[in-house]
Parts: C-alpha cells; structure tokens; sequence
C-alpha cells in the first residue's frame, strides 16, 4: 500500500499512516472475496462538523463547516451493466443491488441503499439522455475510528451519497463542477425525505485541508455560490463528542422547522415583498433599527398557530395545503414561526462574526458564538436534546473548552467542541466520567483534523 498517497490526505503521523493502510488492505481484500479478482479503485468522501450556522442552509443563509479527516471509503469497480452492487464492512448493513434508471423504486425506509439510488436515480435524469449510465460493484468501509459514524452529527448519509455520486459520475466519465455535483447531491437526498439544504454536500466536496468553508448558500443569478475558505488556527483543536444518543423519526420534525421558516418568509414579504429568504430579514436591509426590527418580527410571527390562525393572517389556504403535502407534514401540528425565524437570524449573524473572528485570530470571541450557537438552537429551534444539553454543559466547564454546541441536524447526535489545543487529554476523561455518571451513557469523543474534500484516491497501487 503506497503511504505516500494516503499521506497527501491524512497527514504524516506516521501511526495513522499504518492504521489507514491496514485500513485500505483491509477493504481491498473484502472486495476482492465478493467480487473477484481484477483492478479497484478507490474513493472517499470526509464527514463534516459544522462548527456554527445550523439550519441556515436551506433558508438560504451562511454556513461555516469543516470537512475532516474521517471519512466514508468506497472501493469500486466499474461494470458493463446498469447494475449497482454494494457490500459493507460492517455485517449491520445487508448488501443490496438495483438497476440505475430516472426512476429507481425505493427500498423501505431506513434503508441505507436509498442514498444510492437517490444519487443514481439523479445523475440518469440529468446525464442519462447523454450517455447511457453504467453501474458499479462498490465495497464500503466507514468504520470508526477513521470512519464516519452513523448518527453522530458528522453527516455519514451525505458521505454516502456524495461518494456514490462521485463514482458513478468519474466511471461515466461526465464531466461535472464540483459546485455543480453538490447540488445534485443535495437534491438526491430528497429521495430519502430530507428536505435540507446543501451544507453537507459543499463540505464533502469543497473542503480544505486545515480550513473552514464560509459558505453562502443563496446563489448568484447565474447559480454560482460564493464561499470562501477560513485557516483554522493552529492554537485550537475540533473535537467531536459523540452523545451515543440517535433519536429516531426525527425526519418529520426536521421537515416541520423547514416549513415553519417558509411561513415566515411568506408573512413578512406581505410588508417587504423583496424578502425571499430570511436572510434578507435584517436590520439594515429593511432599514430599521435594531429594536425596531425585532418590534416588527414580533408583529408579524406569531409564536405559535394553528393552520387556520395562518390563513386568518393572510396566508393563501392552497400554498399552505401545497407546503404541507410537499413536506409531507403530519396534519394538525402547529407551527411555531417566530423562535425558528429568530434562530435562523440571529444564526446568521453569528456565522458572519465567528469568520471575522477566526481570520483575526480570536478563538475565543469564537467560542462564545459557538455557545450562544447552542442555546438557539436548543431553545428557539428546539432541536437538541437533554443527553446532549448535558453534554454541552459538561463541556462548557472545562478550562480549556472555547465552546461547545450541537452540530448536525440535532435531536441527537453529536456536539462540536472548540478546544485549546497542547492541554492534554485529562479533560476528556472529566468529560466521559461526567457524563456517564449523568446519563448512564457512554460519549465517542475523537479529536479531529480539518480535512480534503471527496476525491478519487490515486497511485495507492490497488491492482
């Protein structure tokens, strides 16, 4: 195994070097026992921590992740057929196989081929009138510590469907911007039922070695993203800690805080009809003053109502039976528009102060923002948990934490935290012993390192 080429991406410790090419030999002869003897080639897609600006993607926001160094390997061998075939290291994931069309039949939920043929199923309705899309036998090894985890905040489903769709697009040999392919990314994730926005997606693809990526996620007319990408200091650590927490059947709930942000957006373009996202609901583009903005929100966001409350404040009854069933929305629930509109505001704000933050240095303006991060997210998106509340605030007392907040979706998973890099490891084990004694659980905690986005790995001499 040629360590040089892992270096290029992983670093020169020279232990993780080792673990990473026993890592490669390993996913090399398990494809080879299951699809026989011939070349293989390799691809990876890194998990993300977003270190602020949650849930403001898709509310055409700003957004700051990191991609890491963990990530989601593939090895692959091109085929002759339409024919996905794929396997998993780890015996939790049952192998499956589908053949790629524009109109790929789902398997049941939870399925973790979805994110296959979700990517699949859109590369043939983009590409496939051009070339005929051929398939793919496909090993994956995502196992940690090197690996992305399931269900830990770091993103595991986009690494999934960003290394599928990398594949499929380098064996078909179709020419496509990475900006373009995360935005095919990001809607093939609708397959599954998420509807987000495309944060992940960028980072996988777009992410730098010892950097973050500021991401404007509002195109420009012609559909060009800005984003730019920020040094990580090297005085400061990213470290995940990992609630062990995964609450289930949370797509809903993610789905009601999208709809609840197009409510308001549809409320206040009745008074300022050059709002089309809530990003542009500030102080200075709606030339107010700063109580005078808040006054106003106030005004028109109700708390919480009804769906018949909504209607009585002028929303069209068809947008808002259309925005349910898009959705897919339980009846009945209400919506809370005004603390969610309020989290994506204010959210914004932190995004753009914590990048003047980090280019001048001052880590720890930052990690006060990553906490006043939390706390939104906790108390006006409602999307934490207590395990991870705990967590946070476990976190938040020691001395050499800058800041600490989920990160992910939320309702779970995992939380990021800033931490001064050279103070040893004994915080951790407070962190662990604490935790378990509160919880009876058990955190995941990895220190990680900025990473490369998703790309072939080549001259790894594979055979």
């Amino acid at each position: 195994m040629n360590t040089h080429a892992l270096g290029t991406i992983y670093g020169d410790d020279q232990d993780v070097l080792a673990a990473q090419s026993a890592r490669y030999r390993q996913a090399r002869e398990g494809f080879l026992a299951r699809f026989g003897p011939g070349p293989v080639m390799a691809f990876r897609t890194p998990g993300r921590i977003n270190l602020i600006g949650e849930h403001t993607d898709y509310n055409g926001g700003f957004v700051m992740p990191v991609a890491l160094d963990k990530d989601v390997l593939f090895l692959v061998r091109p085929r002759q057929d339409s024919t996905v075939r794929a396997i998993n290291s780890e015996s939790a994931f049952a192998p499956f196989a589908f053949a790629l069309s524009a109109e790929i039949p789902p398997a049941p939920h939870g399925d973790w081929s979805n994110y296959f043929r979700g990517a699949g199923g859109e590369i043939c309705r983009r590409f496939g009138e051009q070339v005929p899309i051929k398939g793919m036998d496909v090993l994956v090894s995502g196992t940690a510590p090197y690996g992305v985890s399931r269900g830990s905040g770091l993103s595991s489903s986009t690494a999934l469907t960003v290394n599928a769709a990398l594949a499929l697009v380098t064996l078909n040999e179709i020419p496509v911007s990475r900006p373009d392919l995360a935005h095919l990314c990001s809607e093939a994730e609708w397959y599954v039922g998420t509807r987000g926005g495309m944060m992940d997606q960028f980072s996988a693809l777009l992410g730098r070695r010892d950097h973050a990526l500021f991401l404007d996620c509002r195109p420009s007319p012609q559909g060009i993203y800005a984003l730019d990408h920020v040094p990580v200091p090297d005085s400061v650590q990213i470290v995940l800690l990992n609630s062990g927490v995964r609450h289930e059947n949370v797509r809903g709930a993610f789905n009601q805080r999208v709809a609840e942000c197009k409510i308001g957006v549809k409320l206040l373009q009745s008074g300022y009809p050059t709002i089309t996202h809530l990003r542009d609901a500030t102080p200075e583009t709606l030339e107010l003053s700063e109580s005078d903005f808040w006054t106003m929100l106030e005004d028109v966001l109700p708390v919480r109502a009804s769906h018949e409350a909504l209607i009585r404040r002028g929303l069209d009854r068809r947008w808002l039976e259309d925005l349910i069933a898009d959705h897919r929305l339980a009846a009945g629930v209400p919506f809370e528009v005004l603390p969610r509109c309020r989290h994506v505001i204010t959210e914004n704000e932190r995004v753009l102060a914590g990048v003047t933050a980090l280019r001048a240095g001052q880590v720890e303006t930052f990690g006060h923002l990553m906490d006043a991060a939390h706390i939104s997210m906790r108390d006006d998106y409602g999307a934490s948990c207590p395990e991870v509340d705990t967590l946070v605030e476990i976190a938040w007392r020691q001395p050499c934490v800058l800041g600490a907040r989920i990160t992910g979706a939320g309702w779970g998973g995992g939380v990021a935290a800033l931490v001064r890099r050279g103070r040893g490891a004994d915080w951790i084990d407070d962190v662990r012993s604490a935790y378990e004694r509160t919880t009876g659980l058990t955190p995941e905690i990895i220190v990680c390192r900025p990473g490369d986005g998703a790309g072939q790995v080549e001259n790894l001499s594979l055979g």
